[in-house]
């Protein structure tokens, strides 16, 4: 089956170029950059799913580990956007400032020694 398509040109300030097709022919440029926003912020939600949350990170092989697995990453997130929301501090400086204080923490109390191997 053929049907027809519209493409947009997008041309970025250094030149770069980007096509967007859709079988969708009364899209307006308007529309596009909508759907454009969308995009982005599904692009902005799996990247603090993965960097944050872990998610792809399961080493498991039944469904229901990866799903539980899975399930309390984005439960994660979600205390993280929620975090960021009442805030203003994102999932990323929130997970680096528990990884600084847990640091600052047995630097502080160390509870574990290695013994020096050479």
């Amino acid at each position: 089956m053929v049907s027809d398509i519209q493409v947009f040109k997008i041309v970025a300030p250094d030149g770069d170029i980007d096509y967007w097709a859709t079988n969708d022919l009364k899209m307006s440029e308007l529309q596009r950059l909508q759907w454009a926003e969308f995009e982005w912020s599904i692009e902005e939600y799996h990247r603090g799913l993965k960097q944050c949350c872990g998610v792809e990170k399961a080493q498991v092989r039944s469904s229901r580990s990866q799903r539980n697995h899975i399930g309390l990453a984005i439960r994660a997130f979600l205390r993280l956007e929620m975090h960021w929301f009442n805030t203003g501090i994102s999932c990323y400086e929130s997970k680096l400032s528990i990884v600084r204080e847990a640091v600052r923490s047995y630097l502080a109390a160390p509870w574990l020694s290695l013994s020096p191997t050479a």
